[in-house]
């Protein structure tokens, strides 16, 4: 697409954008959307019935369609553009590199592919030295998943209930929400509850409770399966799409001491959570624990270009030094998207992004979230930090009934979702969950407008608590 730019910003809304790919112009939101609807196939989607929001650009925490209706982007898209839509630095960056090197085949050297990978490995912990460059977060779970199996001689792959990590075979396999169901031909697959102590697997009292009995249960679990079989415990961090969930303090630790006593891999997930979200560079930043293998993607480009990977520990990147590793991609460490990365994190250091992060959570989105739940009954729970939060929805406090069935949605959930919206805020709801995950670059004043549409659209949901 040809942007029109002013002064190296990208222009103002409403402008004309123009399609390489022939001479017509778009122009308004129906001819986009009659183009979407006529030959585009949606994900994770009944396609007859959809009616997707159109949209011609943005630019920071915001968007805008073609006739210059603009949101504020309480979604990050998908929870990825950590930096910004349009974040000039980047985009800078992207064009210089497709002058110099458009493309280039992944067993070959590149400049740009050895210093993204130089700069990625310096924000994971110590004595990881080697990235493994794949399209994006699902690869990357394949790939570390292929990895630990290889390194270990052992087959199976144990992951929280509540989870999510990638839609290709072994990734969607690990994932642990219904997503999975019709998915499921992958095999040696183990899931186990995490600990989540608003909706406790485990009758805990509190969050020490909570985090001894999630332990042992894991440990239970790794018993019953055979540590002799079990190759790894993928983990998200903070875990995402399934409700935000925070793990205790100590529980990560644990995990890792569990890992150590029965030689399994430790795989975190920080595709979601890594790269600022948190308000850290990593979201195991937070507590100190040091992984085998770290698996990242969304937020290390913002989605600029397509790019995820796997973030080896010496012990494991040493066991093919002599042995083949049988996987690769065409697009590894593809020279744009390495340039894309390599830009946002500078970005990130340069403009103190990552810090920001921290200091809008706890400043503004966590005390405003909490207020909202004061005056909201139907907000059951607030939890999260950085730029990272989900609201657990309930229409009974004592009995924590859920606003919507879990797997599913309500008359409740489509009206908060069609009220944000209709106020000019692009909100991510799941399952009975609001997430509000905006980018690491919004400003106090857009948290306050977007924490304030929030109180009119729960204010118009309040008629749905029983309790």
């Amino acid at each position: 697409m040809l942007f029109p730019q002013e002064g190296g910003r990208l222009a103002s809304p409403n402008r004309t954008l123009y399609c390489m790919a022939d001479s017509e112009s778009v122009v308004s939101n129906a001819d986009a959307f009659d183009l979407d609807r006529a030959h585009v196939f949606h994900s994770w989607s009944a396609q007859g019935a959809l009616k997707p929001l159109v949209f011609q650009s943005g630019e920071g925490s915001r968007l805008w369609d073609f006739e210059g209706n603009s949101f504020l982007d309480f979604s990050s898209q998908l929870v990825n553009t950590n930096i910004g839509h349009q974040h000039p630095k980047v985009v800078q960056a992207i064009q210089e590199q497709a002058a110099i090197q458009v493309t280039l085949a992944p067993q070959h050297a590149s400049l740009v592919r050895g210093q993204t990978a130089k700069a990625i490995t310096e924000v994971a912990p110590a004595g990881h030295q080697k990235v493994f460059f794949t399209n994006g977060g699902a690869d990357a779970a394949e790939n570390a998943i292929r990895m630990a199996r290889l390194h270990t001689g052992k087959h199976k792959v144990l992951s929280f209930y509540r989870s999510y990590h990638g839609n290709t075979g072994a990734a969607i396999n690990a994932t642990g929400d219904p997503r999975r169901w019709p998915n499921e031909f992958a095999y040696g697959h183990v899931h186990f509850f995490g600990p989540y102590l608003y909706r406790s697997s485990f009758w805990s009292a509190d969050e020490d409770q909570e985090c001894e009995r999630a332990l042992a249960h894991l440990e239970q679990v790794i018993a019953f399966e055979g540590a002799n079989t079990i190759a790894a415990i993928i983990l998200e961090t903070v875990v995402g799409t399934a409700g935000v969930l925070v793990p205790p303090p100590g529980y990560l630790a644990g995990v890792r001491a569990l890992c150590d006593k029965y030689g399994i891999v430790y795989i975190a997930d920080e595709v979601m959570a890594g790269f600022g979200r948190t308000g850290e560079w990593l979201a195991i930043d937070h507590w100190g624990v040091n992984p085998d293998l770290i698996i990242f993607a969304k937020g290390s480009n913002s989605g600029y270009v397509p790019l995820g990977g796997v973030i080896i520990s010496d012990e494991i990147a040493a066991t093919f030094d002599e042995r083949v590793f049988p996987g690769g991609l065409t697009y590894s460490g593809h020279p744009l998207a390495c340039a894309s990365a390599l830009a946002t994190i500078t970005a990130m250091r340069e403009e103190g992004i990552v810090e920001h992060a921290k200091t809008i959570g706890e400043t503004v989105l966590g005390p405003g979230l909490r207020e909202l739940a004061e005056k909201h009954p139907v907000i059951g729970e607030v939890r999260g930090m950085g730029v990272f939060w989900a609201l657990d929805l309930v229409s009974d406090r004592e009995t924590r009934e859920p606003l919507a069935p879990y797997g599913g949605t309500s008359e409740a959930m489509g009206a908060l979702t069609k009220a944000c919206v209709s106020r000019g805020l692009l909100p991510f709801a799941n399952f009975n969950r609001m997430h509000v995950v905006p980018p690491c670059v919004i400003t106090e004043q857009e948290a306050a407008e977007g924490l304030a549409i929030l109180d009119e659209a729960f204010t118009e949901i309040d008629r749905y608590y029983t309790g």
